[in-house]
């Protein structure tokens, strides 16, 4: 416990799934959390909420992805509530977890302009800008992890663009941690296989069973357990591990 006490982070998307997940995880280890949502602010407040009978520290930043304004009215919030917590601007861990997929998948020629921008413009252009304006926040010997996918290991066509971005979330990783290593910033890439999200579909007894069938345990991951992964990245732990791909997908890539 406290291996992160005096740093302060940003998790994207957390207000709920892995997401969520990842800021009770690195809150537990003494981190003052940014919990950011896009639509759901009273999921986001009741992670605070949790956070905060645990022990622990957290404020809710809200801003939609994706669209003109998001990066400014981001960190405009994220700006505030440091300043309010600690009396200055730090960040020491960025996690880029927020992401959007078509619900129900659809195949390549299916894809309209609209959807394709959509995806991108979340999965793929806010997280490089968040990075690239986290970067006046983040000390030397910082930390930035991506959320990338399984899918970009195996073939699902239904998710043929949901993958494209996710494969440049990983390219994200591998460029930056060579162009921050003098700062001794680690950025690193983690790739989570099928987790329940709490989505109605993990209700479904047959799917279930089809999804639990991907993974060497022949089950369904669980939120915190990619979020351990996530956190052990941001902590002193992993100092010498950056420009990686780490698989916590439950053996869902070993065929």
């Amino acid at each position: 416990m406290n291996k992160l006490s005096g740093k302060t982070a940003l998790v994207t998307g957390s207000s709920r799934g892995i997401g969520r997940a990842t800021a009770i995880g690195l809150a537990r280890e003494g981190a003052l959390v940014a919990v950011h949502y896009a639509r759901n602010g009273q999921a986001a407040q009741e992670t605070v909420e949790f956070i905060e009978k645990v022990g622990g520290r957290a404020f809710t930043v809200h801003a939609e992805l994706g669209v003109p304004g998001d990066i400014d009215q981001l960190f405009s919030g994220l700006e505030a509530g440091l300043q309010e917590h600690t009396g200055q601007t730090t960040l020491d861990i960025l996690v880029n977890n927020a992401g959007e997929t078509l619900p129900t998948g659809a195949a390549p020629e299916e894809v309209s302009a609209e959807q394709f921008d959509r995806l991108y413009a979340v999965n793929a252009k806010a997280p490089f800008f968040i990075a690239q304006r986290a970067l006046g926040l983040i000390p030397d010997g910082g930390r930035i992890i991506n959320i990338s996918s399984g899918l970009t290991r195996v073939a699902n066509p239904s998710q043929t663009v949901y993958s494209m971005t996710k494969g440049a979330i990983e390219q994200l990783t591998l460029h930056l941690a060579r162009h921050l290593a003098p700062r001794e910033i680690n950025v690193n890439t983690v790739i989570p296989g099928i987790t329940d999200n709490g989505n109605t579909i993990f209700k479904i007894p047959e799917v279930r069973e089809q999804m639990s069938q991907l993974s060497a345990f022949k089950r369904i991951g669980e939120p915190d357990e990619v979020a351990d992964a996530i956190v052990f990245l941001a902590t002193d732990e992993a100092r010498w591990i950056t420009g990686a791909a780490l698989d916590a997908s439950g053996g869902s890539l070993l065929g």
